[in-house]
């Protein structure tokens, strides 16, 4: 029988505060009942098992770091929704350790399928890159650059990955510059067929002909 008061939504925001207090990695239903004072069998009226209660925990999450990144990007384009949007998620990563962990895992795919917080999130990620020019398959090729670029600097900063003395913030706004050119010149999927034909025709003409020109 639930205990009153508890409900599912508190619950799993619970556990985001204790993914933020004491990692991801920590949040247990056995630890998310210690901290109400209750027995797990408690909490087994809202959430089946750890799984879900990560997966709930991950939708919460994103729901929280898509919506700052919504309000970031709102009305920009280019460089600037570019900063923006990466500025939100780096604040939100350092922020809240415990809960950006949570958005890392991988969620079932029946979940992904019904999950407005995912759509908002392919939507805003998505509708900034296209703001370069990208259709597919580049714009998912550049949405996971973005991510590994994102995440890794974010973790590396968090554990304090960064020793030298060039000063952290500095380089985040290099990459961004960095990533910006990139995306302004991204090698379109069309371009590098046209380029392999090339180099294909180039090896296959006569080795004199090719001494010549």
């Amino acid at each position: 029988m639930a205990r009153a008061g508890l409900t599912t939504a508190r619950v799993v925001e619970a556990a985001a505060e204790l993914a933020d207090a004491v990692g991801f990695e920590n949040v247990t239903v056995t630890a998310l009942a210690r901290r109400f004072g209750v027995k797990d069998a408690s909490l087994y009226s809202h959430v089946k098992n750890v799984r879900e209660l990560h997966t709930r925990l991950a939708l919460l999450a994103g729901g929280e770091m898509i919506g700052r990144i919504e309000l970031a990007v709102a009305g920009r384009a280019g460089k600037d929704a570019l900063v923006a949007f990466a500025g939100a998620y780096r604040e939100y990563a350092l922020a809240h350790p415990g809960r950006y962990a949570a958005t890392q895992i991988r969620v079932d795919p029946a979940v992904v399928a019904d999950s407005e917080v995912l759509r908002r999130t392919a939507e805003v990620t998505y509708g900034m890159l296209r703001g370069y020019g990208l259709s597919e398959p580049d714009l998912t090729d550049a949405v996971r650059l973005l991510r590994s670029t994102f995440h890794g600097y974010c973790s590396l900063e968090a554990s304090g990955g960064f020793s030298a003395p060039r000063d952290v913030q500095a380089s985040w706004e290099r990459a961004l510059d960095a990533l910006h050119v990139l995306l302004e010149h991204w090698p379109k999927e069309d371009q590098k067929q046209e380029q392999e034909e090339d180099q294909e025709e180039d090896q296959e003409a006569d080795p004199e002909e090719r001494k010549s020109s």
